[in-house]
């Protein structure tokens, strides 16, 4: 292999990954949270066969790769890419590209999952684009407690909830409760006359809105649930609950910003930041992100 360290090191910055033992690279293409048009699938093919080896693999974080793209061509594919509307990056200590799952359109999603992670990606993968990290900061946005995407094992992970509204005056404590019925964890029984929820079983996945027939349990209200501090890799562990929900996709992406701009001041070099909340205390760092102190030095945070 001809091509020196720093070179090699330099173009993984952009998104390029050492085929090992070559001169060849994976060129790693962003998509927002995995959808791309028809018309940039075609100009992937295309590269893939014009400048690569003719294949197309897709990674876990929902980009596409295109492998045996050779150093001295590097250039030229940036070029083309960008030509419709493609670019390469997603590694490096800086925050990753945001996954979610299909919430919005799965019958039991509770938010626009696509919606959200689009948000997330223009104002984090791209507004932060040049804020260097101790480590690499991955989030996933899940559209319900089902946790298809694993927003929990993420640095930061959005769950989607659904707060119950339920006035117990209507119940008729129906000998056949179609909330019970309609409830996955179990959470919901009839006792007394009257229906009982055991609050250490739900996870507000929201099956049982809408469902009594006489209206005691109403339609619910739409909030997020935030982990911090997951990851998987050769350490796995799962992020722990911020301690209340939120109601609005503002709060969510105010506490996002916050965590990042925590984990820039507080992180050490090559830290991931779920060893920085261990380090630190979950308590303590719950308590700086949960409050709005930290935006008021984010230009100093930020300074190189």
């Amino acid at each position: 292999m001809s091509i020196r360290p720093e070179d090699i090191q330099r173009v993984k910055g952009q998104g390029f990954l050492n085929n090992k033992g070559t001169d060849c690279f994976n060129a790693r293409i962003l998509t927002t949270n995995g959808n791309v048009s028809t018309e940039q699938i075609r100009a992937i093919a295309e590269a893939a066969d014009k400048f690569g080896c003719g294949r197309v693999q897709f990674t876990s974080r929902m980009t596409v790769e295109l492998p045996g793209i050779p150093y001295d061509k590097i250039a030229e594919f940036q070029a083309f890419l960008g030509e419709h509307g493609l670019y390469t990056g997603g590694t490096g200590p800086k925050v990753r590209p945001v996954v979610s799952c299909k919430g919005t359109t799965c019958q039991y999603g509770l938010y626009d999952t696509f919606g959200l992670s689009e948000k997330i990606h223009e104002r984090f993968y791209l507004g932060y684009h040049d804020v260097k990290l101790p480590h690499k900061f991955k989030i996933a946005a899940g559209g319900c407690p089902n946790n298809c995407v694993k927003p929990d094992l993420n640095d930061l992970g959005i769950i989607g909830q659904r707060i119950r509204e339920v006035d117990l005056e209507k119940c008729r404590g129906c000998k056949k409760c179609r909330i019970a019925e309609s409830c996955p964890m179990k959470a919901v029984s009839v006792q007394d006359g009257k229906v009982t929820i055991n609050e250490s079983l739900c996870n507000n996945c929201g099956r049982c809105a809408g469902k009594c027939p006489f209206d005691a349990f109403g339609a619910g209200k739409q909030a997020w649930k935030v982990c911090i501090g997951g990851r998987w890799g050769k350490k796995v562990g799962q992020g722990q609950p911020l301690g209340r929900l939120f109601t609005s996709e503002e709060e969510v992406l105010s506490v996002i910003e916050k965590t990042i701009l925590f984990y820039r001041e507080n992180g050490l070099p090559g830290e991931r930041f779920a060893d920085t909340i261990t380090r630190l205390g979950f308590e303590n760092v719950e308590k700086a992100i949960l409050s709005d102190d930290i935006l008021a030095r984010k230009d100093e945070i930020l300074k190189d």
